[in-house]
């Protein structure tokens, strides 16, 4: 005659997978709350983007007593330095309202002309002149030129701003970000 033996308990199992289940979700969790805090999309500067026929303007956001130093236009696919300029030489351009490859409103620009076919992506990087910081952004030319933003706004990634909207990302009492 066969002994009788109850079956084994199970919860044991079920208490384990659970703990085991809980800690892979907490590690996914605190990932994904790693990434989305190091790459903090609401302290990231927009810079606009203006496109009227063969004339390419950006506009950086600079709190008043802050000036533009360095603008930098990259092939952003290409990696590739397209034009840099250092000090403007206009009052709207030391307000970070730049007409890219217009070398004559800068003290230093080159490497030289306009590219006659620009590419798909562009990337602008605008530095402040007398403190660190500035702000970059990347372009997609084709979704700019599409957009028909009006005449007194800039494209942004965030839809059309005006030179003060641009602006006004900027917490001029300390010149960081600014707040929501």
């Amino acid at each position: 005659m066969t002994q009788y033996r109850p079956p084994r308990p199970v919860w044991p199992f079920v208490l384990v997978g659970s703990v085991f289940g809980l800690a892979f979700l907490a590690a996914i969790g605190v990932g994904v709350y790693t990434v989305r805090a190091m790459s903090d999309p609401e302290t990231s500067l927009l810079i606009g983007i203006r496109i009227d026929g063969t004339r390419v303007s950006v506009k950086a956001p600079v709190c008043p007593a802050d000036r533009v130093g360095t603008v930098e236009v990259y092939d952003s696919d290409a990696e590739k330095l397209l034009w840099r300029a250092r000090r403007p030489r206009t009052p709207e351009g030391e307000r970070g309202a730049v007409t890219l490859w217009q070398a004559g409103d800068f003290l230093a620009a080159g490497p030289g002309a306009r590219p006659r076919t620009l590419p798909a992506t562009l990337d602008v990087s605008v530095a402040y002149a007398d403190r660190d910081g500035g702000a970059d952004d990347v372009f997609d030319l084709r979704e700019v030129r599409a957009a028909r933003v009006p005449a007194d706004r800039y494209w942004t990634h965030d839809g059309p701003r005006t030179d003060a909207q641009i602006d006004a990302q900027l917490r001029c009492d300390g010149g960081g970000p600014a707040e929501g």
